[in-house]
């Protein structure tokens, strides 16, 4: 595959516009699963995975071939989208907006909705770690690579995925959605 995605590289470089089309094709799913996890709203992520890959064909002369593309791009994701979250802290805030979970304990049915359960507490992870957990979990990296793609050392990564996960599962059992005797979270 590395081949593959150099050749698709070079032709993207000598103006193939299929090329262009194929290397978002495939990489697109990655790059807008990362978006939307750290922004949280589809269309701002949908935006951010177009800039990511505007700006990606722009800066591909300087792509070190040696080195696997998809960390690069999910770094240009990423700054992106850390971009965006830094200019929404700046505005002004509206009032009555909150910043801390609301104590209500959740009906079976909400229980059972885990996959939104997990939506939200990541909402409320802080930023860095949030990506560090999308990028293991959900993109498969390595912490190597996730080291490569959010420009800190691998044992930062290790920190912030450990802190992710602990403080996922405390969001869970604060929810109801998990018990304190679940053996699937423990070990977090």
């Amino acid at each position: 595959m590395p081949d593959d995605v150099s050749d698709l590289v070079r032709r993207c470089l000598s103006g193939d516009e299929a090329a262009m089309a194929d290397l978002i094709e495939r990489f697109q799913g990655q790059v807008f699963g990362l978006c939307v996890r750290m922004l949280g709203h589809r269309q701002d992520a949908e935006d951010m995975a177009q800039e990511s890959f505007v700006r990606a064909f722009r800066s591909l002369n300087r792509w070190d071939s040696r080195r696997e593309f998809l960390p690069w791009l999910l770094a240009i994701a990423g700054n992106r989208c850390r971009t965006l979250l830094a200019a929404r802290r700046r505005r002004p805030r509206l009032t009555g907006e909150v910043d801390h979970l609301p104590d209500v304990r959740p009906n079976r049915q909400q229980q059972a909705n885990l996959a939104e359960e997990m939506k939200v507490g990541l909402s409320y992870l802080r930023e860095e770690y949030r990506q560090a957990l999308v990028l293991f979990y959900q993109q498969q990296l390595g912490f190597a690579e996730i080291a490569e793609v959010l420009d800190c050392p691998v044992g930062t990564v290790k920190t912030w995925v450990h802190r992710a996960r602990r403080e996922l599962a405390e969001h869970l059992r604060r929810r109801g959605v998990l018990e304190e005797s679940d053996h699937a979270m423990r070990r977090v």
